[in-house]
């Protein structure tokens, strides 16, 4: 089982970056799939999206600014961060929650069975 994310970086506040979560070595249309940051300590959900699709969730901090979205055929999920603020600067970890056929969207680190490394994002001017 694999979770590969890419696309974080080093943007100037206001900016956008798109990243991307690549899932190889399950079902991943079974499988909601959320974003989770932490920075420094505490991880915490940022939005996740049911295996479907169909239903979504997104932190406070970040509703109106970030969109989580799905490929199945690719399997790959995306979160679209626009708006950046200094306060968004942390590791994003996507993470792999097997739902199937239950719509679930939880914030529950423990109902994730697989988890990424990683990425960075550092919103700085």
């Amino acid at each position: 089982v694999q979770l590969v994310e890419s696309g974080g970086g080093l943007v100037q506040p206001g900016g956008s970056l798109r990243l991307s979560c690549a899932a190889s070595g399950f079902t991943f249309s079974r499988y909601a799939m959320g974003w989770f940051r932490q920075a420094p300590e505490k991880r915490e959900l940022v939005a996740v999206v049911s295996w479907s699709g169909g239903n979504t969730y997104y932190a406070d901090s970040v509703k109106g600014r970030f969109t989580i979205s799905r490929d199945n055929a690719k399997n790959t999920v995306y979160l679209q961060m626009n708006s950046l603020k200094p306060e968004d600067t942390a590791v994003y970890y996507c993470a792999a929650d097997h739902t199937y056929p239950r719509g679930r969207t939880s914030s529950v680190l423990d109902d994730y069975d697989y988890w990424g490394q990683g990425t960075q994002v550092t919103v700085s001017s």
